[in-house]
């Protein structure tokens, strides 16, 4: 039995917004776009793993209005989940972000447990973190 990951949610207060950081300071391809306003999502990728497509929505996409409520005041409150993203350059990746303008919130650092680890905000407030293991 295969069993992967397919989808990863992105909460995001705004989609275009969103998309051009996504895609301008991080990399990734825009596949799909769809709806429009509180209903709209959109989706990319990394030719690095195919079958993974990163889904930026609006609290309320697809949610009740309590539930679009709630988890708009986390991603205004910067709580939800942060978003982790490998890489093999990781010096490279954090220029990339930070010549976009993302609020750098630590740059690149070696971490004992084998990492070098560097962290932003996306527009939306996200923590987005990039990593790069280290090769003894």
């Amino acid at each position: 039995m295969k069993i992967a990951l397919q989808y990863c949610q992105i909460t995001v207060s705004d989609v275009d917004e969103s998309l051009g950081f996504y895609r301008d300071a991080l990399g990734l391809e825009p596949h799909k776009d769809i709806g429009a306003g509180r209903s709209r999502w959109a989706t990319l990728g990394s030719p690095a793993q195919p079958d993974l497509e990163y889904v930026l929505s609006v609290p309320h996409a697809g949610r009740s209005e309590a539930d679009g409520d709630a988890l708009g005041g986390l991603l205004a409150n910067g709580v939800l989940p942060m978003i982790v993203f490998s890489t093999d350059d990781l010096d490279t990746a954090f220029e990339r972000v930070q010549s976009y303008g993302a609020e750098v919130l630590q740059e690149p650092i070696d971490r004992p447990w084998g990492v070098r680890d560097s962290a932003f905000r996306d527009p939306s407030g996200n923590t987005v973190r990039i990593q790069q293991p280290i090769h003894a």
